[in-house]
């Protein structure tokens, strides 16, 4: 089990690299060490030491971009959080084993901290997996994402039979879909001691005022095409961001971030640039009132916007 305090925040490498389910084609971006490299200084500099990337971002890239920073710091100093993907996994016995093999290779690492399964596929074969692997050392915490409640207890009751238990949950959670909360998930990680890493807070970009009906995400994204059409809905909910972010001293993100805190997540903040890291940061210190949560719920709710993406479901 990992003993290692985890920061308010973790900070995400999905849109590191490019290839396959990379920065590229997901977000726009082609960004490598050199672009990376201060970014990753930064964050270790201001105590944000832990990282959730995946095998399966840019095929690969997003931990190796990753590990090489690893290679140069002590090992104890960072928290790696990365995943088992089982849509891509062979159909080999060792599947599990095989893919954790070339994400500790890529991370320059023997251990993972945080060892997820991505997708929920078949729980009663993959949840097995992680078993002998916690056991060996290999991972040191066992977490699942885009799980429902259903299949999370599943899980759970499968690993207490060798003494093991779920330290984490990974689910999109934002002011435009809190599914998690109504389903009550977040209710079952506070009652059993789980830290909720809430992603796409910031729905990629589109809570952050960067974008809008006049300036558009980059077209033939996986982002563009999600986002572009709803720009307009939202508008009413990231002026109140900006209206909340004015008394707060701070940016629309940053109060989307102080939200996430607030209800008790640890939210996952894609980071690209030295001045993300630095807001993201700032926003840890920010106390939201119950009056601004609601009032950011509400306008969240009325929006009506379906930000699913394809690998998710309703919880």
């Amino acid at each position: 089990m990992m003993n290692k305090v985890l920061p308010k925040i973790a900070l995400g490498a999905w849109s590191w690299g490019a290839g396959a389910a990379g920065g590229d084609q997901v977000f726009g971006n082609h960004l490598f060490e050199r672009d990376l490299q201060p970014v990753f200084e930064k964050a270790m500099e201001w105590g944000l030491t832990l990282w959730d990337t995946a095998a399966v971002y840019g095929e690969g890239s997003s931990e190796r971009i990753l590990g090489s920073f690893v290679k140069g710091i002590c090992r104890e100093d960072v928290i790696i959080s990365t995943k088992f993907t089982p849509q891509v996994a062979s159909n080999s016995e060792t599947a599990m084993q095989d893919m954790l093999n070339g994400s500790k290779e890529r991370l320059n690492t023997d251990v993972i901290d945080v060892y997820w399964i991505h997708n929920p596929m078949n729980v009663e074969r993959w949840t097995l997996d992680l078993i002998p692997l916690a056991k060996s050392g290999q991972i040191k915490s066992i977490g699942v994402s885009n799980h429902n409640l259903e299949e999370i207890k599943r899980a759970n009751e499968i690993l207490a039979t060798e003494g093991l238990k779920i330290s984490a949950v990974q689910n999109h959670f934002s002011l435009l879909h809190r599914s998690s909360e109504r389903a009550g998930i977040l209710d079952y990680c506070k009652e059993n001691g789980i830290s909720f890493y809430a992603y796409m807070v910031l729905e990629q970009g589109a809570l952050t005022s960067r974008y809008n009906k006049e300036q558009p995400f980059p077209v033939g994204t996986g982002r563009g095409d999600s986002y572009n059409p709803h720009l307009a809905e939202i508008e009413d909910l990231v002026a109140e961001l900006k209206k909340v972010g004015e008394k707060h001293n701070a940016s629309p993100a940053q109060i989307a971030i102080a939200w996430a805190i607030t209800k008790g997540t640890l939210p996952i903040i894609g980071v690209t640039k030295v001045k993300q890291v630095e807001e993201a940061a700032a926003a840890t210190q920010i106390t939201l009132s119950p009056e601004e949560v609601s009032r950011l719920e509400k306008l969240g709710d009325k929006t009506g916007v379906q930000t699913l993406r394809e690998w998710e479901k309703e919880m």
